[in-house]
């Protein structure tokens, strides 16, 4: 019998042990920024990549505390507890608030809201995310001193005033090391991070001594326990906070989820993701760690090593539990310009043009995708994010909102009816004038459509019969009803019949519903253009008859 282990599960394994070596050293960066002690990021990676391997849908998502996130936690608990003894209590309660928040989400099904987030804003948000991630791993690459806030220019800035303060052995460091990551991807079986990892901690005593930084002594004292819930006045600022948490978190986790799905073609699952990052949250505030979420540099890394199912990041769990367990000291001595390396190497992946092409060649979305880039550059990660979003669905009503009516003619010889502004051999039949509304009928536009179709009623002297196709409203709402009711009205009065056309079930069983006098069931009948012209034509000769 076969025991061959399939590529496969040779690239998991080979992504996970590539990436453990960068992501303990940055649980416990990450520690320092919010202000925790170290085992604070050790637990969250912890819990982050085993609930996230177990439980998650990304197969290249890697769960454990973020930069930004731990921002957040920083500030929050500095405003709840400021510099005192309960802080790491204060924490692990906005963590375990932050969790329960992601479940809530979760149950109520909100993942579809992630649905708002179009491609070009993602793509374009991806792209600036990796340059911001790139510029602050530049201080850690060269020796500069760090770098603080999301705001591109003022970092650029920070960057050339203290650019006589960068230290060359530094410098080299890291183009050294990203000179031998470049190289390795032409070698997929040779992880390259694990590569660099290696030759930093065996020329850390050389590099220690002409000044180049290490990760530094790391002093593990695991304490779990049960947090301290709010005082009577701290519910609220508890809650404002925890869903700071969420809507920071989930802003990298789908982003990183849902980018590398378009990527390589996955689906996607938010609910789901939303209750697994809400377990994973909760756990970790249990055991006063971290809040969790799939941050992009990690899952970048995760990608370029070749990770192929979740089994890389479960991987990636037992691996840091035995370099905790046994490497500890040999991680003290990794440089940081070796990590910060390895960072920009992965989101420089993201930094392809290539990605804007189709944008640019189809003449869709350009605008949209260049926003989204310039928000994350300038407003920093999360309100780039939210303003790319909003300036979005601001296009959408603009073009919803426009009013557009196109009179259709039929062909010659062909039952077809089109737009005769497109098709200049297309006749409307005669006494009879077709218009079709562009756009879905709703409030902000169903006044300026009916407009404008009396517009074109008055254009088109000797009208009888008008058919209206509504095929573009799959609904209505009462606005667009009772515009419908003023507009045949306005019909009747002059004499003039109106038959509604390409109806959808939803918008045929509510103008039922609705029984206006002016529409009577007979023309609502009526599915096809073809069918209503008919018997318009017939209803028209008829009245002729009759009136002979």
């Amino acid at each position: 019998m076969s025991t061959a282990v399939s590529p496969a599960r040779i690239t998991d394994v080979l992504a996970g042990l590539g990436i453990a070596g960068l992501l303990l050293p940055e649980a416990v960066a990450y520690s320092g920024i919010a202000g925790m002690p170290p085992q604070a990021g050790v637990v969250a990676l912890f819990v982050g990549l085993i609930c996230y391997g177990l439980l998650g849908t990304s197969r290249f998502a890697i769960v454990s505390s973020t930069s930004s996130s731990a921002a957040v936690l920083a500030a929050g608990t500095l405003l709840l507890a400021g510099g005192g003894a309960n802080r790491a209590a204060v924490a692990a309660t906005l963590v375990l608030l932050g969790g329960i928040c992601f479940l809530i989400a979760g149950s109520a099904r909100l993942g579809g809201l992630s649905h708002l987030i179009a491609r070009p804003v993602l793509r374009g948000y991806t792209f600036g995310l990796a340059i911001v991630i790139a510029l602050k791993q530049l201080p850690h690459l060269g020796g500069w001193p760090d770098l603080h806030g999301d705001f591109v220019p003022l970092l650029v800035a920070d960057l050339v005033r203290t650019s006589g303060q960068v230290h060359a052995i530094t410098l080299l460091t890291g183009v050294l090391a990203l000179a031998v990551l470049y190289a390795c991807e032409r070698l997929r079986r040779l992880p390259g991070s694990l590569l660099v990892i290696a030759l930093g901690v065996a020329a850390s005593q050389w590099l220690a001594a002409h000044g180049v930084p290490l990760t530094g002594a790391i002093r593990l004292q695991l304490s779990i326990g049960m947090p301290v819930w709010p005082s009577s006045g701290q519910w609220l600022p508890s809650v404002e906070l925890a869903a700071a948490l969420l809507l920071i978190l989930y802003a990298e986790s789908y982003s990183s989820i849902r980018g590398f799905a378009l990527k390589h073609n996955d689906p996607v699952a938010p609910n789901r993701d939303l209750l697994v990052l809400g377990v994973a949250n909760v756990l970790s505030g249990l055991c006063q760690g971290m809040p969790v979420g799939a941050g992009y540099s990690a899952t970048s890394a995760n990608e370029a090593g070749g990770a192929q199912s979740r089994l890389a990041g479960l991987i990636a769990a037992a691996t840091v539990l035995l370099m905790v367990l046994l490497l500890l000291r040999w991680i003290e001595r990794i440089p940081l310009a070796v990590l910060a390396a390895i960072v920009i190497h992965a989101v420089s992946k993201s930094w392809r043009l290539s990605v804007f092409r189709p944008y640019l060649q189809w003449r869709r979305d350009r605008l949209l995708a260049l926003a989204a880039v310039v928000a994350v550059l300038s407003v920093g990660i999360l309100n780039g994010l939210l303003f790319a979003i909003g300036f979005s669905l601001v296009l959408l009503l603009r073009q919803l909102a426009s009013a557009r009516v196109s009179v259709l003619g039929r062909l010659a010889g062909s039952h077809d009816f089109v737009d005769i502004a497109q098709h200049k051999d297309a006749v409307p039949p005669p006494g009879m004038l077709i218009l079709r509304p562009e756009e879905p009928l709703f409030f902000a536009n169903a006044e300026a459509v009916m407009t404008l179709a009396r517009k074109q009623v008055e254009e088109h002297a000797g009208v009888k019969q008008l058919v209206l196709s509504l095929e573009a409203s799959p609904d209505l709402d009462s606005t667009a009803l009772e515009s419908l009711g003023d507009f045949a009205a306005w019909l009747e009065a002059r004499g003039i019949g109106l038959r509604m056309a390409r109806l959808k079930d939803e918008t045929r069983n509510l103008l039922l519903r609705a029984a206006l006098p002016q529409l009577s069931s007979q023309a609502l009948d009526n599915w096809s253009v073809e069918d209503a012209v008919s018997a318009s034509l017939a209803t028209t000769s008829s009245t002729g008859n009759q009136a002979q």
